[in-house]
């Protein structure tokens, strides 16, 4: 690693930012000629690469204290590419192809928000949402270039909100959704944090005790904020994409997606379902 004027320099392996951030995992973020700019966190990051090497506007401590671990520079993703390459030949094409994807590590409160909106909607639209969102109810963070950044807002900002007032954002059938989550966690009657320490089938059912919760989005949020990667999210398409890929087109039960994702991938799920489901959506796979 090196450090010059708040600019952070690191050579790292497994690692493509377009495929990090673009692979359908977080929505807070924009290209702008060769960098992005990335709001997380409570805070806005500029980060360019160039072939294997990394920089990161920001000061030492806060690349150690917050982004070496949202994108997950510590883990060996060669290791788990080589591990999931040899399970099968889809997973083998789906990995050499999305080779640089990490799995980031998010704000529960967020993703929870997040991946309510996400339901039935596509990625531009979502983004469009959790902007409006946080420019509404959240903290102004930074200005760069007559450009505003504002935080996503806590619970206890995004409880003003009404329903009407949701709507006004265009999140439509979700308001209600969105309004019963924000009052029932800023109202401490679920503890987000606790989740992270308890095991998957126990945290997933307190997830989906929220009106609008379903298998999908509660498995997205233990996934990408609390590192459950024995997750296997699956909707309609995943569904299609498993189907195709390994049934033949044949139509499975949702359970049976789960069962068979369990016991090909394990502990490794999660990753696959990353590379799998990204690699579909680029090449027009189970739409």
């Amino acid at each position: 690693m090196k450090d010059t004027e708040g600019q952070i320099k690191i050579i790292v392996e497994d690692f493509l930012l377009q495929h990090v951030l673009e692979c359908g995992q977080c929505f807070r973020f924009s290209c702008e000629g060769d960098s992005y700019w990335l709001v997380a966190k409570s805070k806005v990051l500029k980060v360019r690469q160039i072939g294997k090497e990394l920089t990161l506007f920001c000061s030492a401590q806060e690349y150690q204290q917050i982004w070496m671990t949202y994108f997950d520079l510590e883990r060996d993703y060669g290791e788990i590419k080589r591990l999931l390459g040899h399970k099968d030949p889809h997973l083998k094409k789906a990995v050499e192809e999305k080779y640089g994807i990490r799995l980031l590590r998010q704000e529960p409160w967020e993703m929870l928000i997040s991946f309510i909106i996400s339901q039935t909607k596509q990625i531009p639209h979502i983004k469009k949402i959790i902007e409006d969102l946080s420019n509404c109810y959240g903290t102004l963070i930074h200005e760069s270039g007559g450009q505003a950044f504002y935080a996503f807002p806590t619970p206890q900002q995004l409880r003003s909100a009404t329903e009407d007032d949701l709507r006004a954002l265009k999140v439509g059938f979700r308001a209600p959704y969105i309004w019963n989550a924000t009052q029932q966690i800023a109202h401490d009657k679920i503890q987000l944090e606790a989740l992270e320490q308890m095991p998957y089938v126990e945290a997933k059912e307190i997830l989906m005790s929220l009106n609008g919760v379903g298998s999908k989005v509660a498995d997205c949020v233990l996934l990408f904020a609390y590192g459950k990667y024995e997750v296997f999210p699956t909707d309609v398409w995943v569904k299609r994409v498993v189907e195709h890929y390994y049934f033949k087109d044949e139509q499975i039960k949702m359970t049976g997606i789960q069962t068979f994702a369990k016991e090909s991938f394990g502990d490794l799920a999660g990753f696959a379902q990353q590379y799998l489901f990204y690699h579909a959506r680029d090449n027009k796979i189970g739409k």
